[in-house]
């Protein structure tokens, strides 16, 4: 299953949708690699990116949130430093257990859902607020 972008995940901030891009990219890529047999060659790179662009992708958005003082940011805040942790028992579970199916599986699922999910429950309501206070 490839992972599509479509027009109901655009939050319409252009930082937020291109970043979330990227990551729908990244696991994309990840996918592609399951299908020729290479997923467990692809984990690393993955799980690199993923950890360090999440940090990046999750700090542009507090950034904002901060700036056009979004009123739900401690919850919102809340889910990004969980996924975080996500994030980080994955690479760390590399470390420890080597690349597996299972791990792959588990990146791809953890990752991809958690992502289309926050973005249709949460980034819209952010992207709506900073839409609201930048037309006022």
């Amino acid at each position: 299953m490839v992972y599509q972008f479509t027009k109901d995940l655009e939050t319409g901030n252009e930082l937020i949708d291109n970043e979330h891009r990227q990551l729908f990219t990244a696991i994309n890529k990840l996918l592609a690699a399951c299908m020729t047999g290479r997923g467990r060659t692809e984990i690393e790179e993955t799980l690199n990116f993923l950890n360090n662009y999440v940090n990046k992708h999750f700090g542009d958005e507090e950034g904002l949130q901060r700036k056009y003082r979004y009123p739900d940011y401690p919850n919102h805040k809340r889910y990004h430093d969980a996924f975080r942790k996500t994030v980080q028992n994955l690479v760390d579970e590399y470390q420890q257990k080597g690349a597996s199916i299972d791990l792959v599986a588990k990146t791809n699922t953890s990752v991809a859902g958690w992502l289309l999910n926050h973005i249709k429950k949460e980034d819209v309501k952010v992207a709506a607020h900073i839409r609201e206070c930048t037309s006022a």
